[in-house]
């Protein structure tokens, strides 16, 4: 209860106390105060389960008037009489009189006999007494208290209306326009206040009757034909009808503000659900591409051709150009929206966010690291591929060329071999033959290293694993049988050659007279024949092919050597592009992580800084699109080299990602420094000291603390961890650090130390952030709701009872948050349970963590 003093109410009651020797002599005010009594009496004995019908009746035996005084100050009384004697009625009556005694009222000729006996004066009187004190007294309104304080919470309430004018509790009412203002002025909806004449003061007062026990839950306890048809309604009955206006109305103050805290802590944790969904679906999504992908970059199955292999290299230039930076940046928002959460969990006072099995922002930093490892891999194994197969196309291509010129070059020569010319031939044909067959195995032999180079290559090819090595085996193969029986059919016509020379000769013997005589005519012929002869073996086709091979030659020559100074102009062009782009990342870096530490201006300024500094990166792209398309011409024209840039495209894809991304996850840095240093109360000063030693101990200037370094860290400011005790004790200079470290020891206990690395990694990386340090050092300054008052608050709009009910959650909030509550509270089981009863302090618990929702 609030407190009471007792002379007030002495004061205020003092010039009353002539109630009982003339105001009750009016009728009609004894029948208004007897209606609006019963009505108010009951209004709270209802909700022990019972009412009263005759009010100096019903109370004479005082069980339901110790009862009422239980319900309305929820304290319990001395134990009643059962007994039915009048000792017993007066013994309890007493006990009520008692009760109210001491709550500092003065009873004024107010006996327990008279109660008792029925006296409606006194029970009356009693009656007010009690509304008094309970109802009345601990109203306040600016420094006003009682009636004085009801009376002036009635003015300001009622101000706004025309042909209204409160000055007391009695004919300021009768017109029934000030309990309508009343009401129109905390729910406009239930009364249309415009269409109220002041002439029509029946229709007034029954329509705000009427709507306060309909909508308002306070009962009628008046009669409008007893107010309009009485020159001075009783004051006592309309203070008390007007006190359950203000209970009514203050509580739904105290039931919106209940409300509204609960609607606050359910919004922070809806939001913070739908983040969490977010994550999980995020996380989900991009390890799944994660999944598809990798079996793609695996995938090592060679291509047959080279248009398939660089089809496959264009596509891989797809994945990196196309395909895979969107999933950069996704990764990257998603452990912006991570550490966002982290934070907003850690400032509303709620456990840290752990993720699924499987998806937390190391799983997935461990995932894309084996992505990476495999893109890695396909590329280089693409180069090789390529490599491999420029090599084969041109091997086979050699192949092709020398068959060729091979088959075209055997082609009749064995019919030639297998012809019987010589069995119808002169000794000097014979002798001819026997030149042209010299000549022929003279070149037969010179062919004899092509044929070895054919059979090489195709030795080569099939080493190479050429995809086509069964038909150049197969063509090899042909032309070494078609060589060893060129060979035999060779042997074979020399032979047979010389058989008919020998034999030629024997008979040329026996003819040597007739040559002689013949000479003339033999030596024309054989000289004809001589002329023909070298006709048909002057150095032919292959001569004149030589001829017009040189200049082809020298076109193939001419036109490689352009080749070649392209490929050297695109080496350059990438080259000087690549040297200018890469120092500029490097330097971008450096000069994002210089703000991000640095403590120049406020946080809004280094955010600003950094905002500046993406714009001006997101406008580098276009530099890196025209690097992109430059390597795209020399992956094209099969460069694999460049001596003019130590720069690959892979290092410049890879940096220009870092820096996005780093720039992504600085900028959400800053703003949850923000975030948290609006939601503590820390001080530019604070931030800076701690932002100071952050920087002291982070040596790598990698924007995080190592277990051991934190520890140092947390030494330097004064926490002893050596007894598991947490004592903040200020800052220390170098030289006390050293000597802290020395004295302790690194005196710190494990366990201590392992809870608070559970609190500032509780994602277990390794690593303690500056944002998670800033919060571990500020962490108890934060005006945060808590479980408690979020069950006080629900407790409120359950009407003080330890359950709620679905029409109450309904009804006091918004549809959406109803919902929310109604699907994950549990079923109340306690005692006192009702169908449908919901358990709203486990579901409050369990908002703040402490156990499962």
């Amino acid at each position: 209860m609030d407190h009471y003093d007792p002379q007030q109410t002495n004061d205020y009651m003092q010039p009353e106390e002539d109630w009982d020797r003339d105001l009750l002599l009016d009728p009609a005010w004894e029948k208004q105060q007897r209606k609006t009594f019963t009505a108010w009496c009951n209004s709270h004995l209802r909700k022990a389960g019972t009412q009263i019908e005759n009010i100096e009746e019903d109370f004479r035996d005082g069980l339901k008037l110790m009862l009422l005084l239980e319900v309305i100050s929820g304290e319990r009384l001395a134990k009643p009489e059962r007994g039915k004697m009048r000792v017993h009625k007066i013994s309890n009556v007493n006990k009520a009189l008692d009760f109210i005694a001491s709550k500092g009222v003065k009873l004024v000729s107010i006996g327990a006999e008279e109660i008792v006996d029925g006296n409606v004066k006194m029970t009356l009187g009693m009656i007010w007494t009690i509304i008094l004190r309970f109802a009345i007294q601990d109203i306040s309104v600016e420094e006003t208290s009682a009636k004085e304080g009801l009376l002036l919470w009635c003015q300001r309430k009622t101000a706004p209306y025309k042909n209204v004018n409160i000055q007391n509790f009695h004919i300021s009412w009768k017109d029934g326009l000030g309990f309508c203002a009343l009401i129109h002025r905390h729910r406009p909806e239930l009364i249309d206040y415009g269409k109220l004449r002041k002439d029509d003061p029946l229709t007034n007062l029954n329509t705000a009757f009427d709507v306060a026990e309909k909508y308002l839950d306070i009962p009628k306890m008046l009669d409008a034909e007893d107010i309009v048809g009485t020159a001075r309604p009783d004051e006592k009955a309309i203070m008390t009808y007007v006190s359950s206006f203000y209970h009514a109305f203050s509580g739904a103050q105290k039931a919106e503000t209940a409300a509204n805290r609960i609607c606050k802590v359910l919004a922070v944790n809806q939001e913070n659900e739908q983040l969490m969904e977010d994550y999980e679906k995020l996380a989900s999504d991009l390890l799944e591409w994660i999944r598809r992908t990798i079996p793609w970059l695996e995938n090592r199955a060679p291509e047959n051709t080279m248009q398939a292999m660089q089809q496959k290299l264009e596509d891989f230039r797809d994945y990196r150009r196309l395909h895979k930076p969107p999933k950069v940046q996704e990764k990257c928002q998603l452990e912006i929206n991570f550490n966002t959460l982290q934070t907003k969990l850690r400032l509303s006072n709620r456990p840290a966010f752990m993720p699924s099995e499987g998806k937390m922002v190391s799983d997935i930093n461990n995932a894309w690291g084996g992505l990476e490892q495999a893109e890695k891999g396909y590329e280089e194994w693409l180069l090789n591929e390529i490599r491999r197969l420029e090599r084969l196309d041109h091997l086979a291509e050699k192949f092709r060329q020398k068959a060729s010129i091979h088959e075209s070059w055997t082609d009749g020569k064995e019919a030639m071999l297998q012809q019987k010319d010589y069995e119808t031939a002169t000794l000097s044909e014979i002798k001819a033959l026997l030149k042209k067959h010299e000549a022929f195995e003279s070149d037969l032999a010179a062919h004899q290293d092509r044929v070895e180079q054919i059979a090489a290559i195709a030795q080569e090819l099939n080493e190479l694993d050429y995809y086509d090595s069964p038909s150049v085996n197969a063509r090899c193969q042909k032309i070494c049988d078609q060589w060893d029986n060129l060979g035999a059919l060779t042997q074979k016509r020399r032979e047979a050659l010389e058989r008919t020379e020998k034999l030629l000769e024997t008979i040329d013997q026996l003819y040597l007279e007739y040559a002689k005589r013949a000479a003339p005519f033999n030596n024309w012929m054989e000289g004809a024949m001589e002329d023909l002869q070298d006709t048909f073996i002057v150095h032919t086709i292959e001569e004149i092919q030589v001829r017009q091979l040189v200049p082809r030659r020298d076109q193939a020559l001419m036109e490689e050597h352009a080749r070649q100074q392209q490929n050297e102009r695109l080496r350059k062009q990438f080259g000087a592009q690549a040297n200018v782009i890469g120092p500029w990342i490097q330097t971008k870096m450096e000069e994002i992580g210089r703000i991000s530490i640095e403590m120049h201006g406020t946080l809004e300024d280094q955010l600003n800084h950094l905002r500046q500094y993406e714009k001006s990166i997101v406008n580098y792209k276009p530099k890196i699109d025209q690097l992109e398309g430059d390597h795209q011409l020399i992956q094209e024209a099969l460069i694999f080299d460049n001596k003019h840039t130590n720069y690959t495209m892979e290092h410049i894809r890879v940096g220009w990602e870092q820096l996005l991304t780093t720039i992504a996850r600085t900028i959400n840095e800053v703003e949850n420094q923000i975030l948290t240093r609006d939601a503590k109360g820390i001080s530019q000063e604070q931030m800076n000291e701690f932002r100071a030693s952050f920087n002291h101990f982070d040596r790598d200037h990698s924007g995080t603390l190592g277990p051991e370094e934190f520890k140092a860290c947390l030494i330097s400011l004064g926490y002893d961890i050596g007894n598991d005790a947490q004592k903040k004790t200020g800052m220390m200079d170098c030289e006390d650090f050293r000597a802290c470290l020395i004295s302790m020891g690194y005196n710190m206990g494990e366990a201590e130390f392992a809870r608070i690395m559970s609190i500032v990694d509780p994602n277990r990386l390794g690593v303690v952030t500056f944002q998670a340090f800033i919060d571990f050092m500020s962490r108890e300054t934060a005006d945060t709701d808590t479980a408690d008052q979020v069950m006080a608050s629900f407790k409120i709009l359950a009407g003080d009872k330890n359950y709620i009910t679905v029409d109450e959650l309904r009804r006091e909030l918004p549809p959406d948050q109803a919902e929310y509550c109604i699907a994950r509270m549990a079923p109340y089981n306690g005692r006192d349970a009702v169908p449908g009863a919901l358990d709203y302090m486990s579901f409050s618990t369990a908002l703040y963590g402490e156990s499962d929702l």
